[in-house]
């Protein structure tokens, strides 16, 4: 039968992480890991334990058919493992909860509660959370524990008021994360540390239970509800590297299907932009901090192939793509490509899910955006993002062919995005 999962929580910073990454270590042979919502970090922290590309699932910007259908089409064979977002209910308004996701595909959900300074407390956040809406909450986990007694006094308090299990626990200060200075920042953890802090994590949970817990019944979905597009005789080249990094797994398996082939460009590597190459894409990610800057600030056989491919042919590129098509950001020289100077703010421009309006298309798109960096000398976009419907604030740029947006996407359900600007 087939396994899934979904982590959950009240609030973020209980706990989702820590076991998802314990959970997906232990199953790393044959998990594939999921995450609610438009996050790009936590899926490349799933990528790195267990090796296999992680998929966001998205409420707000997919529907319900579009939601089953991405999940069966990765699922395989595979244990589902799904980290949920921000607390369980965070995101009802948007249809973008970790609720709607699980609700959708029927997923059995494990809920991790805090017990830190608490115990009897927990019976009535429990009660709030099983019975605000019909749900998939099947069991609970327990973290922050202080002792056997502390956990056993919590349990059965539980057992005795729910008709739900308790899986086990989560010590608090665990060695293998008290002793680190570096958090759960994986990407400086070695092997043999994200295994020994995985066998802390679940040394007190019942994984035969959960295992057991995880069989349930995908959701049917016989048809493709995306629209179809034929493949073009075009190659899309994509800069992907560890400075533009963000790149949803989905919609690079889309290009796979819509471009006759696509080639990984590395700015980062000095790649340059090959004559063949027909289009191009640039990933979001990170080119204002001195570190990232660093990597790039020399790549000038990639940078002077940008330009010269920008004179005649589409490229397409997201948040920190759009500020390397600008002058600068700050003292950090970029291409040029676009008259646009950058500036860092201590406090975020953007955050969370927005609606972009194409003045040119006249339509509108759904995605998100989370940026600090704000342009200065501002262009007419040909884009206004908004949260509503106040579509006031430029958030994409349009120079000939070159387009440059803070809206990150998924594409295979905005495909008008793909028709009328990466295509050109």
């Amino acid at each position: 039968m087939p396994k899934a999962i979904a982590i959950t929580a009240t609030n973020s910073g209980s706990g989702k992480t820590l076991l998802s990454m314990a959970l997906l270590n232990h199953f790393k042979d044959r998990a594939r890991a999921f995450k609610v919502g438009p996050d790009f970090i936590d899926p490349q922290f799933h990528q790195y334990i267990t090796k296999n590309a992680s998929i966001n699932l998205d409420g707000f910007i997919m529907n319900e058919n579009q939601i089953k259908w991405l999940f069966n089409h990765y699922l395989d064979d595979k244990i589902g493992l799904i980290e949920g977002v921000m607390g369980f209910y965070d995101g009802l308004e948007r249809k973008a909860s970790t609720y709607d996701i699980t609700t959708i595909l029927n997923i059995p959900t494990i809920l991790i509660l805090s017990a830190k300074g608490t115990y009897t407390t927990l019976l009535a956040i429990l009660k709030g959370m099983l019975e605000y809406k019909k749900n998939s909450i099947k069991t609970v986990v327990l973290n922050h524990i202080s002792s056997q007694m502390h956990y056993t006094m919590i349990k059965n308090l539980i057992e005795a008021e729910f008709d739900i299990k308790v899986l086990g626990f989560i010590k608090k200060d665990l060695k293998s994360i008290t002793s680190r200075h570096l958090g759960l920042n994986l990407n400086e953890l070695e092997s043999g540390e994200i295994r020994e802090i995985s066998n802390e994590v679940l040394e007190n949970l019942n994984l035969k239970e959960l295992e057991k817990l995880a069989e349930f019944i995908p959701p049917k979905i016989d048809f493709y509800p995306f629209e179809k597009v034929p493949k073009s005789n075009l190659t899309l080249g994509v800069v992907y590297d560890e400075n533009f990094s963000f790149l949803y797994y989905d919609n690079l398996q889309l290009f796979k299907k819509i471009f006759k082939e696509v080639k990984i460009i590395s700015a980062v590597n000095d790649d340059i932009i090959s004559k063949d190459i027909d289009n191009l894409y640039i990933c979001g990610g990170y080119v204002e901090t001195k570190e990232a800057y660093s990597k790039i600030k020399n790549s000038n056989k990639f940078k002077e192939s940008l330009i010269e491919f920008s004179k005649t042919k589409p490229i397409y590129a997201e948040c920190a793509g759009l500020i390397y098509l600008g002058n600068k950001i700050d003292d950090f020289k970029m291409s040029g490509i676009l008259n646009i100077d950058f500036t860092m703010q201590d406090k975020r421009e953007r955050l969370g899910y927005y609606l972009a309006k194409d003045n040119l298309k006249d339509t509108i798109y759904k995605g998100h955006a989370f940026h600090y960096s704000k342009p200065l000398n501002i262009e007419n976009g040909i884009w206004q993002l908004a949260k509503r419907d106040n579509f006031k604030i430029n958030g994409t740029w349009k120079k000939k062919k070159v387009v440059g947006t803070y809206l990150h996407t998924m594409f295979r359900s905005e495909l008008n995005i793909i028709n009328s600007y990466l295509k050109g």
